[in-house]
């Protein structure tokens, strides 16, 4: 499964993301090479080595450039696996959005990139947004994908995209009154852009923060905050969704799940809907 379908656009991809019990034997014994991305200036090529060495626990890991012969040598070893960034289109999606994933790989023989095993991928932006609306958030990203991998581990009987989303829904934990929602500016619609907004709906502790704090509370695993990720086109005209997950800062789980189609009314970013759904919430069991 992709993770979560960060549930709708992953599961337009499930059905290539599940890892059998062998794959994830097979990763577990690799070394992981982080792909780098060929444009040397492109700031998510160091911001991913950060990350990497922050957040990346599972597997020794090196770092290799896509598209060099270093890269097309390695990825034919199935004693490696692959974190790289992979663009998605979809054809029963009507929009033909395009989606940049982060992607977890097996190598092998193989002839082309998208035929690798893909055993864990969780979608960080549509493919035309600018690196800076996602690169703050990879810590995150790249712990969720470790939990996922591991979560296919211990049930093996997730078996197919179908039954990792659907397991995915009945374990959202929902509650976050605990926790302080972390909010940056470009996370909230039109409905709730101001804090006067928001605390008119929801009675629980937030805070509209800069990506930089968003990401100091990531990287310092802070157990009090949980943030948004949102999936969105950034401000572009054309019809498209928006998906809004609620991700836990310290242990990247999944607390709420919601996505809009982008009109004049909704707005990209979080609606008061989803506010009002995250005030009455409650833990699951």
């Amino acid at each position: 499964m992709g993770i979560t379908v960060m549930l709708l656009v992953i599961s337009l991809k499930a059905q290539q993301t599940v890892g059998t019990p062998e794959q994830i034997e097979q990763f577990l014994k690799t070394t992981t090479y982080v792909v780098l991305e060929s444009n040397p200036m492109l700031m998510y090529n160091s911001v991913i080595k950060e990350t990497v060495e922050k957040h990346w626990t599972l597997t020794k890991f090196e770092f290799v450039t896509f598209s060099t012969e270093e890269f097309e040598k390695a990825r034919m070893d199935p004693n490696k696996s692959f974190l790289i960034m992979n663009k998605e289109i979809f054809e029963k999606d009507k929009t033909k959005a395009k989606y940049n994933y982060l992607c977890v790989q097996l190598g092998g023989d193989y002839e082309f990139v998208r035929q690798m095993p893909d055993i864990a991928s969780v979608p960080i932006a549509y493919d035309d947004v600018d690196e800076e609306f996602y690169i703050h958030k990879l810590g995150a990203l790249c712990r969720f994908l470790q939990n996922h991998i591991l979560l296919t581990q211990a049930h093996p009987e997730i078996t197919n995209g179908k039954k990792a989303i659907s397991y995915y829904y009945k374990n959202l934990t929902g509650d976050i009154k605990d926790k302080v929602l972390y909010l940056t500016k470009e996370d909230l619609s039109k409905q709730v852009d101001s804090e006067a907004k928001i605390k008119a709906i929801y009675p629980h502790k937030f805070k509209i923060v800069t990506r930089e704090e968003l990401q100091t509370a990531i990287d310092s695993h802070d157990e009090n905050v949980v943030f948004v990720h949102k999936v969105g086109p950034e401000g572009s005209k054309r019809k498209a969704r928006c998906f809004k997950t609620i991700v836990g800062a310290a242990d990247a789980k999944l607390y709420y799940f919601s996505w809009h189609m982008i009109d004049d009314k909704n707005t990209e970013g979080m609606l008061a809907k989803d506010f009002k759904k995250l005030a009455k919430a409650k833990k699951k069991a």
